[in-house]
């Protein structure tokens, strides 16, 4: 058989059945093989960064590997943004592209180029892969799929790349004459890790929960609410995690970090253990202040990535690099509930903090979002872009149960929300919302065309502050309010996205009031596609937000010194009221 026609073969065996690419003479063979396999879905949208991007949020939304392919030069060249995304976002995608015939190859030479549209895309991504691989032979290819597909999914998820010449692609392949690799993956017992977070949790009296991103990667959200119900304490997120449980749940407090909320920022900073699972303790959570990031606090951190845990963020840490399904697992089996202490006095302390602090930055963007979520509750995929619309999503969506919000966190490109958006359908099959800003949505515009041709019930809401908003924020910070190349008649501009829109065969409607959304409910919950282009003021703000050095729980606009230090001090114990 042909190679091609092996790994299309090969990956339905696996049950990796969809891919999204953009064509392309150096994939065609493969193209055709995954084409002809009954059993494959295939979608080619209208550019490689977005076929990523697909591929990202399908995977992402699914736990299922996912392929994304292109052709030789800039076709491969045009999938690295994606591909530098699922790596940080720990998504396992099997990213492949075509190369030129290896009889075109330079190979050792120092040219710089033999074949037409010849790149070394391996060498380019090797650092944002776990894997990367050039097809030499076509004796390769078994053992390299299974090497790729097995790397990509074990310990911390992330994405792989083999690099496929076309006379390979189109060789005569004997798939019985090679004895594939074992591969195996030890179970750790970590008895002595639960005796240890025992003991710091009989020890404490206002431990937290933080919980992080790897909750969804490594599948162990039913999990966690199983043991977070066990153990009765406050529960923060990182931002991209802000779904792992519902708004209303008594439990959850919000998420921290440099544009976190500020009940959640004073309450981390008040707690004295914390517990994380699935959270790297990157700098926007802690500031780059680290000394002052919950300085009073032990902390309990598990990460499965024990390159992550260098990265200290107090001496008085307990690392422990380990699988969450197992961590859990066990401890989920030797949790002795009668003997953890009841911490109500610790849960009403932080409900006093986000009492007082709660919305207290709110603009007319986050009504948006908070009016957006409330009429299109039902709906169970939301997807965000980078910039001040993610944050206000954040910050104001509120989560029902089972909602996944979709972010791009580690490297967060723009241009991701809506392609991500598409790759979250194919798994849910259901609408899907998609926000995004008036800078974010230029970058990857032309896959309205895909949601048009394919008929994709997406919801695209564009925050439209015609304007760079974040960068524009940052300017009037530090700059002396230049604002360079980030609004109107300074180097920015944008189109009538309803025009747009409709240009492309979607319904699209500009807003100019938040009191116009509710007409649209019906529309935000059907089986079609619409766009609705919101203007939200051309000064925005992503309040509140950490000025740089300063500890996390003193945000911009800094709060009345009084107010601020009243908090700082406060003592539940001393409280008449």
């Amino acid at each position: 058989m042909l190679v091609a026609d092996y790994i299309a073969s090969y990956l339905l065996d696996n049950e990796i059945k969809i891919a999204f690419g953009y064509p392309g003479g150096m994939i065609t063979f493969l193209m055709d093989s995954i084409d002809r396999y009954e059993g494959f879905k295939t979608f080619s949208l209208y550019h490689e960064q977005a076929a990523a991007f697909a591929a990202a949020g399908y995977t992402q939304l699914s736990n299922k590997m996912s392929i994304a392919y292109a052709t030789s030069g800039p076709g491969a060249t045009n999938l690295i943004t994606g591909i530098a995304h699922a790596y940080y976002e720990s998504i396992p995608v099997l990213f492949i592209t075509g190369q030129v015939n290896t009889q075109d190859s330079k190979g050792s030479m120092k040219i710089r180029q033999k074949g037409f549209q010849e790149t070394d895309v391996v060498a380019l991504t090797k650092p944002i892969t776990k894997y990367s691989k050039y097809i030499s032979s076509s004796s390769e290819i078994k053992d390299e799929l299974e090497k790729a597909i097995f790397l990509a999914q074990s310990g911390r998820p992330g994405p792989v790349l083999l690099d496929i010449p076309i006379d390979i692609q189109r060789s005569i392949f004997d798939a019985s004459s090679i004895n594939p690799p074992f591969y195996n993956q030890s179970k750790t017992n970590y008895s002595e890790e639960l005796n240890l977070l025992f003991n710091l949790l009989g020890e404490a009296k206002k431990p937290i929960f933080l919980l992080g991103n790897g909750i969804h990667t490594s599948g162990t959200i039913s999990e966690i609410h199983r043991l977070i119900k066990k153990i009765k304490i406050p529960v923060l997120t990182s931002m991209i995690a802000v779904d792992l449980i519902p708004s209303a749940d008594p439990q959850n407090f919000g998420w921290i970090g440099s544009y976190g909320n500020r009940h959640s920022n004073m309450i981390i900073s008040k707690s004295d253990l914390i517990i994380t699972l699935g959270s790297r303790l990157d700098i926007r959570q802690t500031g780059s202040n680290k000394s002052e990031f919950a300085k009073n606090a032990k902390i309990f951190r598990f990460d499965i990535d024990g390159d992550e845990l260098e990265n200290k963020i107090h001496e008085n840490e307990h690392s422990i690099e380990g699988n969450l399904v197992d961590f859990l697992d066990k401890l989920l089996s030797d949790l002795r509930v009668d003997e953890i202490r009841d911490y109500n006095n610790w849960i009403k302390e932080c409900s006093f903090y986000k009492e007082k602090l709660l919305n207290f930055d709110d603009s007319l963007p986050n009504h948006i979002v908070r009016k957006i979520s409330k009429i299109s509750k039902e709906i169970e995929v939301i997807t965000t872009d980078v910039g001040q619309n993610q944050v206000w999503v954040a910050q104001s969506f509120v989560v029902q149960s089972g909602q996944r919000i979709l972010f791009t966190g580690g490297h967060a490109p723009m241009g991701y929300s809506v392609p991500a958006a598409i790759g979250a359908y194919y798994h849910c099959e259901k609408p899907v919302l998609a926000f995004v800003g008036d800078g974010g949505l230029q970058i990857n515009i032309q896959e309205l065309q895909f949601i048009y041709r394919e008929k994709l019930p997406i919801k695209i809401i564009v925050l439209n502050n015609n304007s760079l908003g974040m960068i524009r924020h940052f300017q009037e910070m530090y700059l002396d309010n230049n604002f360079s190349q980030t609004v109107e008649n300074h180097g920015y501009s944008a189109p009538d996205f309803a025009k747009v829109g409709n240009a492309y065969g979607i319904r699209s409607y500009r807003l100019e009031s938040v009191d116009e959304i509710e007409n649209f409910k019906e529309l935000l919950n059907d089986n079609q596609p619409i766009l609705l282009d919101i203007m939200v003021g051309n000064t925005t703000f992503t309040y509140p937000k950490l000025d740089y050095k300063k500890p996390i729980y003193d945000q911009e606009p800094p709060l009345e010194r009084d107010f601020l230090n009243s908090l700082l001090n406060y003592n539940p114990e001393e409280d008449n009221d």
